[in-house]
């Protein structure tokens, strides 16, 4: 059925493209950096993953065990010595993201040249899980599945724990105004960092499960930045729910152009519905206007 073998698949990439977006709506929306290395951390956990499973046989889903913990501390150090002295030194909010965007586009491109000298520049994959399954009507890898249970797993997890926690409630006080949340005693430098890390642990988290079933290069990494920027600010800055269906949304919508229409066109699509949704709401599907 042609409206299952758009559905299908357009939930396995939307629901990449929102967990991808989750790290980035942490790290922009409740630390304010600007994080333009985000989609090369992405790449480097996508390589870590398969050299665990060509080197050693290790499946990428226990991979996820070491790579989230480490993604994490290398952010909240990269945080922690780096950024948020940039951050003290910015004179305001406007001045702060500058710099974090300068900081890290330089970032970006150590990561990205350690990756070259380590891999070259040609494209990678690996074979898991790479049996078909039929679905409705709709044949698809089983390793696309287990990618999308992971995210949905791991999405759900998140919004959980920023709506019923006394630690999200803090983050998402934090993202809506920090000054504010200083005078009720919130530690924001703390949480900030750890926001900052923990968006390090989501992108470890999608550049895994994207290994499964995508090829991928040490260059690419511009692109899941790009994607996840299109998604973060589609659903509107510091919002998770908006994240999760921005990314949803945006993974129907590419497969529908690629099946109905010409797969080449799936770009001029995203950037399309990015520019639709911000005419008719310019602060994204779930983003309020500041008072």
């Amino acid at each position: 059925m042609l409206l299952v073998d758009i559905i299908l698949p357009g939930l396995v990439l939307g629901g990449m493209y929102a967990l991808i977006a989750l790290g980035l709506t942490l790290q922009y929306g409740v630390a304010r950096i600007m994080n333009l290395s985000y989609g090369e951390s992405l790449v480097a956990a996508a390589f870590g993953a398969f050299s665990l499973y060509s080197g050693l046989g290790l499946s990428p889903l226990a991979a996820l065990l070491l790579a989230v913990p480490v993604a994490m501390v290398l952010n909240w150090l990269l945080y922690r010595f780096l950024l948020e002295r940039l951050m003290r030194r910015g004179k305001d909010r406007g001045a702060q993201e500058i710099d974090s965007i300068l900081v890290t586009f330089g970032v970006l491109f150590v990561i990205q040249g350690a990756m070259l000298v380590a891999f070259g520049g040609q494209y990678y994959s690996y074979s898991y899980l790479s049996v078909p399954l039929t679905v409705m009507g709709s044949t698809l890898a089983v390793n696309r599945l287990v990618a999308l249970l992971f995210a949905a797993v791991v999405g759900f997890a998140v919004y959980l724990a920023l709506t019923r926690t006394r630690i999200g409630t803090a983050v998402r006080a934090i993202a809506v105004d920090a000054n504010a949340a200083r005078l009720v005693g919130i530690d924001v430098a703390a949480l900030s960092g750890l926001a900052f890390a923990f968006g390090g642990g989501l992108v470890a988290v999608g550049g895994v499960l994207v290994s499964m079933f995508l090829t991928f290069n040490a260059a690419m990494g511009v692109v899941f930045t790009m994607k996840a920027l299109v998604v973060v600010i589609m659903g509107g800055v510091g919002n998770v729910l908006g994240a999760l269906v921005a990314g949803l949304l945006l993974g129907v919508v590419e497969t529908a152009v690629a099946r109905l229409v010409d797969p080449g066109l799936t770009l001029a699509a995203t950037y399309a519905l990015f520019l639709g949704v911000l005419l008719i709401k310019p602060t994204g599907l779930f983003g309020r206007a500041a008072s």
